[in-house]
């Protein structure tokens, strides 16, 4: 595996768990929902702040931290049900679709309190934007196939909470999403042998369903948004 070979091999990085540990209290307790600050320059902000490799570890990382969360919230919430009704249902990270289709009035969308607290359209924003913008270097400090796969998860979890979670599709959420198609794209551009796309992409891949998109502070209508297209412009190319 060339990232493997790179940590191994000469023209190692520097790292610094240290300031590594910094950085990711800073994006803990400095941005979020709490602020007053609109989401868009919290994303800025944190962008710049995640800078270099040490930032890029971060920001892999938080990825991590958010998709691992989720899936676990998602798994107590579908024990919770079988406790409660006898029902089963399966919970699968590489789709979790199906999930939502059979039980999304039941299920609570997990993103927006997950223990690690990191914000959607905030931490977990910026690091999917550093991650994407710096993909070129990311076999030099951490394994890109599982980030991969954790952008995608994000995606898949984001999308199916529009669909069947109830959640409000606004241009902060729009802004979530599209940087995630950008960033799954410029990740998958740096691999040398990228996976293929997981089933709820490509599922969405063959709609053209257009969404309204809202101003975060009323209900008016600002935008649309075509999922399907944007990651046919971004995963195809």
């Amino acid at each position: 595996m060339r990232w493997l070979q790179r940590l191994l091999g000469g023209g190692r990085v520097q790292l610094d768990p240290e300031r590594q540990q910094t950085l990711l209290r800073n994006l803990q307790h400095g941005y979020g929902a709490h602020t007053r600050v609109p989401f868009p320059a919290q994303v800025e902000a944190a962008t710049s702040m995640l800078g270099g490799d040490d930032g890029l570890v971060v920001a892999a990382r938080v990825l991590s931290q958010v998709a691992d969360e989720a899936h676990v919230d998602l798994r107590a919430q579908a024990q919770d049900i079988h406790r409660r009704t006898g029902r089963r249902l399966l919970v699968h990270r590489r789709n979790y679709r199906p999930l939502w289709m059979e039980a999304g009035p039941g299920l609570r969308w997990p993103l927006f309190a997950l223990p690690c607290g990191f914000h959607p359209y905030a931490q977990v924003a910026a690091a999917v934007a550093v991650v994407g913008d710096r993909a070129a270097r990311l076999d030099r400090v951490t394994d890109p196939n599982p980030l991969a796969t954790h952008v995608f998860e994000l995606l898949d979890l984001t999308t199916v909470g529009w669909e069947y979670g109830r959640v409000r599709v606004d241009t902060d959420a729009a802004a979530f999403v599209d940087r995630l198609i950008t960033s799954a794209a410029q990740v998958l551009a740096a691999m040398d042998d990228p996976p293929r796309l997981p089933p709820p992409v490509r599922a969405l891949m063959r709609r053209n369903n257009t969404l309204d998109v809202h101003d975060p502070a009323g209900p008016r209508a600002v935008g649309r948004i075509n999922l399907g297209a944007r990651m046919r412009e971004q995963l195809l190319a």
